[in-house]
């Protein structure tokens, strides 16, 4: 497991993101197997949850500077504000296209990465 870049080096090991996967791991080989019906549903949502946030423990602060990029490239502070510019018909070219397009797949790679289409 990499190291967190963003989480301070006051905190002894293990770091959250290593937290987070244990208590994932746990509730996969331990929990999920020995239960059933709605307790299991719930156990699975709650591991479907647990691998969100360590997905975007690794991967949000790099998302998050390359979102803050692309929205300043085009002079937006907000993505209500870039949205209300491709609305107006004031901001349209190919490269907002693919801005939009990729904001969404670096969503989908924290919220569910099976959505992701082989590229």
């Amino acid at each position: 497991m990499e190291k967190v870049p963003h989480v301070s080096e006051l905190h002894d090991p293990p770091t959250a993101q290593q937290l987070v996967e244990s208590v994932r791991e746990w509730l996969e080989t331990d929990v999920f197997p020995q239960v059933e019906g709605r307790l299991q549903f719930h156990t699975r949502v709650a591991m479907n949850v647990l691998a969100m946030v360590e997905r975007e423990l690794e991967l949000g602060i790099e998302q998050n500077e390359h979102y803050a990029a692309g929205l300043a490239a085009f002079q937006c502070n907000s993505e209500a504000e870039l949205a209300e510019k491709i609305r107006t018909g004031s901001l349209s070219s190919q490269e907002v296209e693919e801005f939009v397009l990729n904001s969404v797949k670096e969503k989908l790679r924290v919220a569910n990465p099976k959505y992701l289409r082989d590229e």
